[in-house]
């Protein structure tokens, strides 16, 4: 199904929008405790089970706006739900911030998985939206499953040393500027390898 075209700032509002209200509502409760039934939760663990219907109606938002969702997205979404589910079950914040670690590295895995077979799944993922020569997709594809798996071990590093604060200022802005800036980064260092259309002759 083609994607349909919508509002850059709304598509951006609904893919970073719930990540950004789980900031500031966990710095807004942070230091409260909320008592449901007879068990307390510390105000992390409530801001992120208020992340989980957030995210939820953002990716429905998106999907019914654009008529796709990517299967990143998807992924993530169901990531959210089972370790927020964790993290209620148990009372336990460490649950949310393993999610993190385990995202990354799967998609280090995955990634890895297919370079092992000669393929570049990411080729797989996005060629479309980014025509480029096989040897430049095998090349981006070996840096990101790197650099996933250094994000993964970074956020394990992160939460097991730093204050939970600490932790939820790297996870919302920190890694993903970082992921950002190295995407931008080598598509940039690849130019030689994207693939230009034709253009119409008059």
């Amino acid at each position: 199904m083609a994607e349909r075209k919508i509002n850059p700032i709304v598509k951006q509002a609904l893919e970073l929008g719930p990540t950004i209200l789980f900031f500031l509502i966990y710095m807004r409760i942070k230091d409260q405790t909320f008592t449901f039934g007879s068990t307390e939760y510390s105000g992390f663990i409530v801001a992120a089970l208020i992340l989980v219907p957030l995210l939820l109606v953002a990716t429905l938002a998106l999907w019914l706006l654009t008529g796709t969702v990517s299967r990143m997205q998807i992924f993530v979404g169901v990531m959210v739900v089972f370790f927020g589910g964790l993290t209620a079950w148990f009372n336990d914040a460490t649950f949310f911030k393993m999610k993190t670690t385990f995202v990354y590295g799967t998609f280090a895995v995955i990634l890895g998985a297919g370079l092992a077979r000669g393929k570049s799944l990411l080729q797989w993922v996005m060629a479309e939206a980014l025509p480029m020569k096989p040897e430049g997709w095998m090349i981006l594809t070996r840096r990101l499953a790197l650099m996933f798996a250094v994000l993964a071990m970074a956020n394990e590093v992160i939460w097991r040393t730093q204050s939970e604060k600490t932790w939820v200022i790297l996870e919302t802005f920190a890694m993903p500027a970082a992921l950002f800036l190295f995407l931008m980064a080598n598509f940039m260092a690849l130019q030689r390898y994207l693939i230009e259309e034709p253009k119409d002759e008059a």
